[in-house]
């Protein structure tokens, strides 16, 4: 059964979407906007 479970994708944590989000930005404005959004609430949902 344990064989079977790593076969199939990982859901990432929120803290590991919120990264991967802010690796994302192209510029300091950019990164600074997606901040804000993840303040109001952006990966509520994980």
């Amino acid at each position: 059964m344990t064989k079977f479970l790593k076969l199939l994708p990982r859901r990432k944590t929120r803290h590991e979407a919120e990264l991967e989000y802010l690796n994302g930005a192209v510029s300091l404005y950019d990164l600074e906007c997606r901040e804000r959004e993840i303040e109001r609430g952006r990966f509520a949902q994980f």
